[in-house]
């Protein structure tokens, strides 16, 4: 099996036998680091997607070192790759400071705390000879910043739904600049959140309001649930919207999404090294389609035949401008909107961290045929950093070549989606919830299969869409 030298924690047993690249005869591959959270998922996955591709199991530098300021040391020549945090309790607690792992709020905190953490990472890379960062940290916190987000896919002509410029203060204040523009309907996001947390689409005419959200108005303030929750008191909905509002606030215009047999439907497309490599259908009963959230994953066939192929070459490549966006970024994921017609289109949001999606092959064509987003991702980082051994002939990376429709030259329609992010959300916090279960909503159109379509998509269970 071919060596890879990882760094990890100060005394991890496997640090022992770390060398500043591995080696297989006279061939040398790069050292690879992790910043992640033991155990978690993602890196466990990454892990995974190394050892099938004939690679040593990657150790974790822990992202609670990092955080807790601790120094970090990477050996010359090691490729860093950063990750979520994931769920984990301390390292939450020292990005937002002390409290229920599950409550909404300190957004603004954790993307200061996160991105300083960063750049300490950075730092201690570029003071390494011949390292390098597998990522960009002012990427990462663009994309953890929905307002910037949106500003620069706008900027570069990527088709993005109308949002309300500049903070809005509270309910009073989003109700008024909703009448400004003769919005009746908005997806009111956190400016630092993800995975849904804290987004609620609203509905309001009058002194009528209908607000779908995740979060749990409890007492103590406002908790993630993994169900979504119905609000039409217009006192509850103010007094969300009032406690999301401290962390900043990123209004966006209602986008009526494309439906299947009574579900709305959007799409989460993983970009890798500027290739579509993998997309997963999200499937719900309300505006809020996220996996973790009740949504279930699709059928990429049926979506596909019901775009016809010239739309869904333009889909993909709407993904591909959005992802290049953030050069820097070896991947990221992109969640798509389809509107009612099946001819719009618009980018709700680019997630640094959306590769999340266990079990989902790569699209035919896509460079990734047979690999998850993982191993894509692996790929990639070989091609580019690690030379083939003599005589090898190396299959071409995720990235190397166009997508299965990812034409370019093709246009975009101009849409305005609701908002998903990935997927995470913590348990509901205590106290009695004033919101109902959210009823079920979305379109009965039923969209024909066809021949050619792409594989049926398997697997299931909470994902990172």
């Amino acid at each position: 099996m071919t060596a890879i030298t990882v760094v990890g924690t100060p005394g991890d047993r496997r640090l022992s036998t770390a060398a500043a690249g591995g080696t297989d005869g006279d061939h040398r591959v790069p050292a690879i680091a992790v910043v992640g959270t033991p155990g978690d998922r993602r890196v466990t996955m990454f892990a995974d997607a190394c050892v099938r591709q004939g690679l040593d199991e990657p150790a974790v530098v822990p992202w609670t070192s990092v955080l807790r300021g601790e120094e970090i040391g990477f050996r010359p020549g090691t490729l860093v790759r950063i990750d979520s945090p994931g769920e984990d309790a301390e390292a939450d607690a020292l990005l937002r400071g002390p409290g229920e792992p599950s409550r909404i709020g300190g957004g603004a905190r954790w993307h200061a705390g996160f991105v300083a953490g960063a750049a300490r990472v950075r730092r201690a890379v570029a003071a390494t000879p011949g390292a390098v960062l597998l990522a960009d940290v002012e990427d990462v916190s663009v994309m953890f910043d929905k307002r910037s987000c949106h500003a620069r896919l706008s900027a570069a002509g990527v088709p993005v739904p109308p949002a309300l410029s500049g903070p809005v203060g509270g309910y009073a204040e989003l109700r008024e600049r909703m009448g400004e523009a003769r919005w009746g309907r908005v997806f009111v996001k956190p400016a630092h959140g993800s995975s849904a947390s804290g987004i609620v689409a609203l509905h309001a005419s009058g002194r009528r309001v209908r607000a779908v959200t995740s979060a749990e108005l409890a007492a103590g303030g406002l908790h993630n649930s993994l169900r979504l929750r119905c609000y039409e008191d217009e006192a509850d909905v103010a007094e969300i919207v009032g406690l999301l509002a401290a962390d900043g606030l990123h209004v966006e215009r209602w986008f009526p999404k494309a439906g299947v047999g009574g579900r709305a439907i959007d799409l989460r497309v993983v970009v890798v090294d500027g290739t579509p490599t993998h997309a997963v259908v999200r499937a719900g009963r309300g505006p809020i389609t996220n996996l973790h959230l009740g949504g279930v994953r699709g059928e990429l066939g049926t979506v596909t035949a019901a775009l016809g192929p010239r739309r869904w070459e333009r889909a993909l490549e709407i993904c591909a401008r959005a992802a290049a966006c953030f050069p820097g970024s070896l991947a990221a994921g992109v969640d798509l909107m389809i509107g009612v017609d099946w001819r719009e289109f618009a980018v709700a949001e680019v997630n640094a961290f959306g590769d999340l999606l266990p079990r989902l092959e790569g699209l035919p064509g896509g460079g990734a045929e047979g690999l998850d987003t993982y191993g894509a991702q692996v790929r990639a980082i070989l091609a580019r950093h690690a030379p083939p051994r003599p005589g090898e002939a190396r299959g071409a990376p995720a990235g190397t070549g166009k997508a299965r429709g990812a034409p370019t030259g093709a246009g975009e329609a101009r849409g305005t989606p609701s908002g998903a992010g990935e997927a995470g959300g913590a348990s509901a916090g205590t106290g009695k919830a004033r919101g109902a279960p959210a009823g079920a909503g979305g379109s009965g159109w039923r969209a024909p299969s066809g021949p050619g379509a792409p594989r049926r998509e398997t697997g299931g269970g909470r994902s990172g869409a």
